[in-house]
């Protein structure tokens, strides 16, 4: 009965005016005084931040600040796909038949999760990693890879928890909350960078100028809250790192596995 309520309050809570109204807040000049708050609320390196706390004009621009530099580091080696975000591993495995098994319970579809994209076919039998981000986390998307961006797409939906909660007790909130989704061409063939959007988030956001490629570590979005990554590999492209699995704590620059040239 009481994972029932929440849910239903949790579905009521979902709907993208609410998102908007706090993303209105966070960018009011009053939210400024909450950025020191907030930060020793969810233990936020400050010390890592672009600029002092008092610069910052609003709770997003805060939120969604850039590190100083060397703040994170690439792993050296070019052909190891590295995380594009600083976050917790809630998911990783293969993909078998189109399915993503077992991400907190529940089984999610590359066809749903991708929009049905004629793409999804290149991801039947891949290999899938979910990175969820904290409101403690730095939250700029980068990107994984070295290559040209073949496509972009945005998918409208809801705004669903992808935390604990979210993922555990709600139908299905990957595949249908916001994405935008980034298809990225690189030596050893495709990934999907599919960011996902979550209560609170009152958008996703490309880093402007929009560019046709993208440089491994470089900027593709950023997050205006807490939020999840889902990266899709190519079929046979990929080979997780040993210790990879749920649980992992992993930092934006981190090598994740080894990318795989079959060509």
């Amino acid at each position: 009965m009481k994972d029932r309520f929440f849910r239903a309050m949790t579905e009521l809570s979902s709907r993208k005016w609410i998102s908007k109204v706090t993303g209105r807040f966070a960018q009011s000049r009053g939210s400024r005084l909450f950025i020191a708050k907030f930060a020793s609320m969810y233990g936020i390196k400050a010390e890592e931040a672009e600029k002092p706390l008092q610069e910052y004009k609003t709770l997003n621009e805060f939120f969604t600040r850039r590190l100083k530099p060397g703040a994170r580091l690439l792993d050296p080696d070019t052909t190891a796909l590295i995380s594009p975000v600083d976050a917790l591993i809630t998911g990783a495995g293969a993909i078998t038949s189109g399915t993503i098994v077992n991400v907190k319970g529940q089984d999610y579809t590359v066809e749903e999760l991708l929009n049905r994209s004629p793409r999804m076919e290149n991801y039947k039998h891949g290999y899938y990693i979910v990175l969820y981000l904290s409101p403690t986390d730095y939250h700029r998307i980068h990107s994984p890879v070295s290559g040209r961006i073949v496509e972009r797409e945005h998918v409208p939906g809801k705004v669903y928890p992808v935390n604990e909660f979210g993922l555990t007790r709600m139908r299905r909130v990957l595949s249908r909350n916001e994405r935008l989704i980034t298809y990225i061409q690189h030596d050893g063939g495709e990934a999907a960078v599919v960011k996902v959007g979550a209560m609170n988030v009152s958008s996703i956001r490309y880093v402007e100028p929009i560019k046709p490629a993208a440089e491994r570590g470089g900027e593709l979005a950023y997050f205006e809250f807490g939020s999840t990554v889902v990266m899709l590999l190519e079929d046979n492209t990929f080979e997780p790192r040993a210790d990879l699995k749920v649980g992992l704590k992993v930092r934006m620059g981190e090598r994740l596995g080894q990318l795989v040239n079959h060509n």
